[in-house]
């Protein structure tokens, strides 16, 4: 099921070298960033024909978003530096606070990610608030791998994951 956009949310889409892009900001936030087509892109409704809807007080992240993203495209930017709304659960948030602190160019497992939030059995449910992230790339949920280097679940589909970690120089040795 796909989530729908709230109706005070502002959208833009953007070209990357991996395919269309939505960015989507509410309250002056980003609060999603999604390859079209992605499973859990959210509906649009009646603007889903539409490129743009910006509303007051949202553009300039949305600018923001897009430069940045089109950096790190470019081998120019290895940090985001964006105001984020991360819309989920509480569980959900502090498994995406983790994400945030994988570092470009590394990458960690779902059991890692379990453990740095203090819940090392809790690795299903990890997995799960990682395919629910709303903002790929941003919070780079691309960096968190199987426990044996495998690629995983990515809701931009696992072509773009290994494109991601290729960017970052960050592809498991036996990936490459």
């Amino acid at each position: 099921m796909k989530p729908a956009a709230p109706g005070s949310s502002s959208f833009r889409r953007v070209d990357s070298p991996l395919g269309r892009v939505l960015l989507v900001a509410a309250r002056g936030r980003l609060s999603g960033l999604y390859f079209e087509g992605q499973w859990d892109e959210p509906d649009l409704g009646q603007a889903s024909d539409e490129d743009e809807r910006v509303r007051a007080g949202d553009a300039a992240v949305l600018d923001r978003a897009s430069e940045q993203l089109q950096a790190y495209f470019g081998g120019r930017r290895r940090r985001f530096d964006l105001p984020l709304e991360l819309v989920g659960t509480a569980f959900q948030r502090e498994v995406w606070q983790a994400l945030l602190a994988i570092p470009y160019g590394a990458t960690s497992t779902y059991g890692e990610v379990a453990a740095r939030i203090g819940r090392p059995r809790a690795v299903r449910a990890v997995g799960g608030a990682i395919g629910r992230n709303p903002v790929s790339i941003v919070v780079p949920c691309h960096r968190v791998v199987g426990s044996d280097g495998s690629l995983t679940g990515f809701g931009g589909g696992l072509p773009r994951k290994r494109a991601l970690l290729g960017i970052e120089g960050a592809l498991p040795p036996s990936l490459l």
